[in-house]
């Protein structure tokens, strides 16, 4: 198990936008963190109101939205205009080419979302765009399957061999893990012991195939479990 800690990531403070990355990302570079097996980006962002990350294009991107506060508002020029509240996973397939916003919805309060990318398994696909809601009883107190290749389980379809899971969870609960391959834990908010380490929010732990993964709830909050190829 390789720990990354929260303090350790990249940080970009732009006056309207707060952000901490995981891996290099744009400014920031760290070449022993340049992702992990697909999954390239994860960004934890702090939006004040009515601001946001005005129209710019992807391409070969599968770009996924995590809300845990506020309201995000997505526009494209596939025409697709939608808000993403807390509980939202919103996915958007660049592929050969995508324009995009994304700003904070409302004109009062600020907007705390990941950023999450992945490499796609091909290149040059059409562009398309997914958001499905899952409620928190959904990810209480179990591993609810959130985004996966084939969209099983009514989670969002990708276009990577990848399955993320989401969970929320209590102080002392056991947290059984789904069979991963390779995997990536990364802390939204509270603290969990996992093999003995205690992680915090915005802590991550890398684990090889095989690996053991050991998870119990110290205080009250979520996770995500990439399981990669």
């Amino acid at each position: 198990m390789q720990i990354r800690r929260s303090h350790e990531r990249g940080y970009a403070d732009h006056g309207w936008l707060r952000s901490f990355h995981t891996f290099s990302f744009a400014n920031y570079m760290d070449p022993n963190h340049m992702g992990f097996r697909a999954l390239r980006v994860i960004n934890e962002d702090r939006v004040t109101s009515g601001n946001g990350f005005g129209a710019h294009p992807h391409r070969d991107m599968e770009i996924l939205s995590y809300v845990l506060e506020g309201e995000m508002e997505h526009r494209d020029n596939m025409g697709n205009g939608e808000v993403t509240r807390p509980g939202d996973v919103q996915r958007m397939s660049a592929g050969t080419g995508v324009v995009h916003s994304e700003f904070n919805h409302s004109q009062q309060h600020g907007l705390h979302f990941l950023q999450i990318w992945i490499q796609p398994a091909k290149r040059g696909i059409a562009p398309s765009y997914e958001q499905k809601h899952f409620p928190s009883d959904e990810r209480q107190g179990q591993w609810r399957l959130v985004v996966s290749q084939e969209g099983r389980e009514g989670s969002v379809s990708i276009n990577q061999d990848v399955n993320l899971y989401a969970h929320l969870f209590n102080a002392g609960e056991q947290l059984a893990a789904p069979p991963t391959r390779y995997a990536w834990l990364h802390v939204v908010k509270g603290e969990v012991e996992v093999n003995g380490e205690t992680l915090s929010t915005g802590d991550a732990a890398a684990f090889q195939p095989g690996e053991a993964m050991s998870l119990t709830g110290k205080e009250a909050g979520e996770v995500l479990l990439f399981d990669l190829a």
